[in-house]
C-alpha cells in the first residue's frame, strides 16, 4: 500500500483517537501529523496486523511530547461562540461532547489511552497489551476500571441534567 492510501485509510482514526486523547482539535491535528511523519520514516517496521496499535502508540507518544511543549504557553480563551451553529440539537451535542471530553481528561493518561483504543476502534485486547507492553489480563482490567471511572465521573452531570428536566 502506498503512503497516500495508508494515510487516507488510517488518518481519520488516528485523529479521532488524538482528539479524544487531548480534547483539543489543534493539538489533535499536530499529533496526527507527527504520527504519520513517524510512520513515513518507519514504514519498514510496521507490520500489517499491528498497524493501528503502532499508530496509536506513536500518537500517544506524540501527545506526551506536545503536552510537554505546550505547557510553556498560556492558554487562549476558546469559548467564543460559533455564530453559524444555532440549532438546539447541535448545542446539546456539543455540550454532551464537552462533558465527555472533560470526563476523559480527568482520567489518568494510561486509562484514557486504553479506553480509547478499545472503545473507539474496537482494538483487540491482545493488540492493546502489545502496544502498551502489558499482559492481556491487565489490559482487560484496565479497560474495565477506566470505563468505571468514566461512568463515575459522568454520573453527577447526568443527575444534574435529569433534575433540571424534572423542574420544567
Amino acid at each position: 500500500m502506498d503512503f497516500e492510501s495508508f494515510y487516507r485509510k488510517y488518518a481519520p482514526t488516528v485523529r479521532r483517537f488524538a482528539l479524544f486523547l487531548c480534547g483539543d482539535p489543534a493539538m489533535a491535528d499536530d499529533i496526527t501529523a507527527d504520527t504519520f511523519l513517524h510512520a513515513l520514516q518507519a514504514h519498514e517496521r510496521i507490520r500489517q496486523p499491528t498497524v493501528k496499535s503502532f499508530l496509536f502508540t506513536v500518537a500517544r507518544n506524540a501527545h506526551r511530547d506536545l503536552q510537554r511543549r505546550w505547557r510553556r504557553f498560556d492558554e487562549l480563551d476558546g469559548d467564543q461562540a460559533d455564530v453559524s451553529i444555532s440549532t438546539h440539537a447541535r448545542l446539546e451535542q456539543q455540550q454532551e461532547m464537552g462533558e465527555v471530553l472533560a470526563a476523559l481528561q480527568q482520567l489518568p493518561e494510561v486509562d484514557r489511552t486504553i479506553l480509547l483504543m478499545r472503545v473507539l476502534d474496537d482494538m483487540p485486547y491482545e493488540e492493546i497489551a502489545t502496544a502498551l507492553d502489558i499482559s492481556v489480563n491487565a489490559a482487560k482490567v484496565k479497560v474495565h476500571r477506566a470505563r468505571a471511572k468514566l461512568m463515575h465521573a459522568r454520573d453527577p452531570a447526568r443527575r444534574d441534567s435529569g433534575s433540571q428536566g424534572d423542574k420544567t
